[in-house]
């Protein structure tokens, strides 16, 4: 056992390469996915944008396209937005999203969430409350993706 083992406290599994270790993520969703769905049951993922992802996403679609993912009872929530930013800006995550996952699955557009970076300041507080409460009405987040930084963050800084 090295030592970065004998202190780690959760699973961890390291990769040789961004491509295995998204193709690895992306069967682990995918199995959850069809569990979930064989039961009757919803998937919340929990997402993240940025060049991490990207190929996870690439993953996904793959699955969806050759090997009939339905993304049809998957519910989705973004961990964050710029602000203020049009939601269809070059820069949005919302279009990130689109470009990457949404447009190319069958997901309902519906059931992807993304914390909009077009609301009115004095109104954010208020709409986070209530991003936070639908999380908790889909059932919480069955799955969550975070990116690695370049600088070794995990989520955010």
């Amino acid at each position: 056992m090295s030592m970065v083992d004998s202190f780690e406290k959760i699973p961890v599994k390291i990769f040789t390469s961004l491509n295995e270790g998204s193709a690895s993520i992306a069967r682990e969703i995918a199995k959850l996915i069809r569990e979930k769905d064989s039961k009757g049951q919803k998937t919340v993922l929990g997402l993240a944008t940025g060049s991490s992802p990207k190929i996870l996403y690439g993953e996904l679609v793959r699955l969806h396209r050759d090997e009939g993912l339905s993304f049809k009872n998957v519910v989705t929530f973004n961990l964050d937005e710029y602000y203020p930013i049009d939601n269809d800006a070059l820069q949005s995550y919302n279009r990130f999203m689109k470009e990457h996952l949404f447009g190319k699955v069958d997901i309902d557009l519906a059931n992807c969430h993304i914390p909009n970076g077009q609301w009115k300041k004095e109104d954010i507080k208020q709409h986070c409350i209530e991003y936070e409460q639908l999380i908790a009405k889909s059932g919480g987040v069955d799955l969550q993706i975070l990116g690695i930084g370049n600088n070794g963050h995990i989520g955010f800084k």
